[in-house]
């Protein structure tokens, strides 16, 4: 067991037992870059005997957090069985995925990529009469996944897509009325699309 001390202008570990003589870094070295330091060190030590001599100072391009949960919900929208437009939704709370949805047909129900029809194909988006339409939206499939106490403050990520003669075009995702009005109640603080916030009129639902 070992405990992060501060002694005589040093930053470094000790050992509980007091058989490990405190060992440091200079003084107003934080832990992280003590930590760093012995990185570093590792790493020019594994050149000297392996005899890599790639570079050290580049750092690995991360994406950021939005990126990250809209790349999953890009790929969530894979699986989407509806011709007309995919969508994919991660519900993301305390930076832990809570669950993911795509629009299809109901359990059970025989597929609307299968059947290889759309009787909506050609009618406009988002209207909230999907009478004749026999899929569930991606954002309800993500929410029925759900406990609304773990949505409570959370975020919703939307990706959408369409595919024309082959050709495959990110549309900005937004809900419908009736998802709208379903994820007010969940209880989700944020929409977020591949164009950012997206702000819920609630005049319009």
């Amino acid at each position: 067991m070992s405990n992060e001390i501060v002694k005589e202008g040093y930053l470094g570990i000790v050992d509980t037992s007091g058989d490990k003589k405190f060992t440091g870094v200079l003084v107003n070295r934080t832990l992280e870059e003590a930590v760093q330091d012995d990185i570093i060190a590792d790493a020019k030590k594994s050149i000297e005997e392996y005899g890599y001599n790639g570079p050290l100072t580049n750092r690995q391009m991360r994406p950021s957090k939005n990126t990250y949960y809209l790349g999953i919900a890009k790929a969530v929208c894979k699986r989407s069985t509806c011709l007309k437009r995919r969508h994919g939704v991660v519900i993301v709370n305390n930076d832990e995925v809570i669950a993911t949805g795509y629009n299809g047909n109901p359990r059970g129900i025989m597929n609307c990529c299968d059947v290889g029809r759309c009787v909506r194909y050609n009618k406009p988006h988002n209207t909230g009469d999907y009478s004749d339409c026999h899929s569930v939206h991606a954002e309800q499939n993500a929410m029925l996944s759900a406990s609304r106490k773990d949505m409570i403050g959370g975020t919703m990520y939307m990706y959408a897509e369409d595919e024309v003669d082959g050709i495959i075009k990110e549309v900005p995702a937004t809900p419908c009325p009736i998802c709208a009005r379903m994820i007010l109640n969940a209880g989700i603080k944020t929409i977020y699309n591949i164009n950012g916030v997206v702000n819920i009129d609630h005049s319009k639902i």
